[in-house]
């Protein structure tokens, strides 16, 4: 297959080098010169995955030209980046070409999961065979080191969603089909408020009960919102849903756990963001998804404690103390 990743950050990196190492065309599409340089002559991301070799066979670049004739574009870009600079993409968008989208967010501005904003874009609203999504469990760094990992990649076109499946899947790298585009999406992407929520609570000392009881109620609130905005119940018990909420509650690799540790041993959001050499998705998805719930009536306390800390109106001890006092209730999904 000819396959273009666009986006040369930790996950577009480790992506290209899973499709390389099965023998597809890979060509990485990034910004830097100086990181494609890397890739084609060290076989190494020096500016995100720095001491990880990188299959020979992927062909960094910064022209665009490469996309034409590309069957599948990997998007690997920041979710709050993609409405802006995807529209450069589309003179280069072939009439076979398939769309797979990995971001795990939720656009802020328009406060829309991505599957509503980016097929828009290149015109594929009466076309859902054309995009996809990628999500599960997945710290680019264990699957640029070809670790065991599992995810799940889902498409409206069952047909579809198992060709890509089998493309995706590797020795290492196995990977699920699903038809729940907007369950898979949601789950990747809401479960970066709650790795944040269990960053506070360790960064505080809380102990392993606290963080158990977030990642719990969190995957509680992820439901009641995916389900109301249509999504299967069954998508959030898999890899994209309860899968990856574990792993970016629990793992010292999630960006977004690292902002809660830091929120938690009393340092200001602004400067933990400007600290860091990725983006911590979690932070905008926080905003977005607020707002969602309140304009849906769904009730996410969590949630709501998040954007209250992360606004700077709690502090993460009064946040954690919120929700310990709320009123008492039946415990309900």
């Amino acid at each position: 297959m000819h396959i273009a990743v666009l986006g040369g950050g930790n996950f577009g990196t480790c992506l290209a080098h899973v499709l390389a190492k099965s023998g597809h065309d890979t060509h990485l599409v990034l910004r830097d010169e100086n990181v494609a340089k890397s890739i084609n002559t060290i076989h190494e991301n020096s500016k995100y995955l720095s001491g990880i070799k990188l299959c020979k066979r992927i062909e960094a670049t910064t022209q665009f030209g490469v996309l034409t004739g590309c069957e599948y574009w990997i998007i690997a870009l920041p979710c709050q980046k993609q409405a802006e600079l995807l529209p450069r993409f589309v003179p280069y968008f072939g009439e076979m070409t398939t769309l797979i989208n990995v971001a795990k967010g939720i656009d802020l501005k328009r406060l829309l999961p991505l599957s509503m904003v980016v097929p828009q874009i290149f015109g594929l609203e009466d076309e859902s065979a054309r995009y996809a999504v990628l999500s599960g469990p997945s710290f680019a760094k264990e699957v640029a080191l070809d670790m065991p990992t599992a995810c799940t990649l889902a498409c409206a076109d069952e047909s579809r969603a198992v060709h890509l499946r089998d493309i995706f899947t590797t020795p290492y790298f196995r990977c699920y089909s699903s038809t729940d585009v907007l369950g898979v999406e949601l789950g990747g992407a809401i479960k970066n408020i709650y790795a944040i929520a269990a960053g506070v609570s360790d960064g505080l000392n809380y102990g392993d009960n606290a963080r158990a009881s977030l990642v719990t109620r969190g995957l509680a609130e992820m439901c009641r919102l995916g389900l109301a905005m249509g999504a299967n119940f069954q998508t959030f018990m898999g890899l994209s849903g309860i899968g990856d909420l574990m792993l970016t509650c629990n793992g010292d690799l999630s960006r977004n756990r690292q902002v809660g540790l830091r929120l938690g041993k009393g340092e200001k959001i602004d400067e933990i963001i400007a600290s860091m050499n990725s983006v911590a998705e979690g932070v905008a998805t926080t905003h977005a998804v607020y707002a969602m719930a309140q304009n849906l009536g769904v009730e996410m306390p969590i949630t709501y404690t998040m954007k209250k800390i992360l606004d700077g109106e709690f502090t993460p001890q009064d946040g954690l103390q919120y929700l310990l006092s709320r009123e008492q209730k039946p415990e309900r999904f």
